[in-house]
């Protein structure tokens, strides 16, 4: 069995999925998934000393073997990348601080996993996540779709 920690990177938002799949399953079964929020009126440093406990925390807690990470797509606003480049280090250290094998997802090998297609829309991404994998009926943010699909992307791209 391999279990799988999805992040899909921010400091305001935080998509964190674990996913689960055995030897016999067809299919990849969600153990966890969050929205983890940081409020934009605490310092940046609490903001990522925040992310790192609650990283630190559904790793103890859950127990995955692999980390998949997206890569950081860059955009016109720097600061923004710089910080969500911060915040992607701190959930790497605490992978590896919990010996964890560490893989990384472009976006385009997310599309292609997912839909099959490396043009697709966001919506397009979402609404596959929704059929490749059984969601429960709570309706599950952005993020934590966009984590789940980074995960779904690792176990494809790995065949564990």
């Amino acid at each position: 069995m391999t279990r799988i920690l999805g992040i899909d990177p921010g400091f305001e938002r935080l998509g964190i999925a674990v996913l689960e799949k055995s030897q016999k399953d067809r299919k990849e079964k969600i153990i966890f998934s969050e929205c983890f929020k940081t409020s934009s009126k605490l310092d940046f440093s609490e903001r990522l000393c925040l992310i790192g406990e609650e990283i630190k925390k559904i790793i103890q807690e859950y127990k995955p073997e692999v980390l998949a990470i997206e890569t950081l797509f860059l955009n016109t606003n720097q600061k923004t990348v710089m910080h969500v480049a911060e915040a992607r280090g701190v959930v790497i250290y605490e992978a590896i601080q919990a010996k964890l094998k560490i893989f990384e997802a472009t976006p385009l090998q997310v599309k292609v996993a997912t839909t099959g297609y490396g043009r697709a829309t966001k919506e397009q991404i979402m609404k596959m996540v929704k059929i490749l994998i059984d969601l429960d009926k709570i309706k599950k943010s952005d993020d934590e779709l966009d984590a789940i699909a980074i995960a779904l992307t690792i176990f494809a791209h790995k065949k564990f």
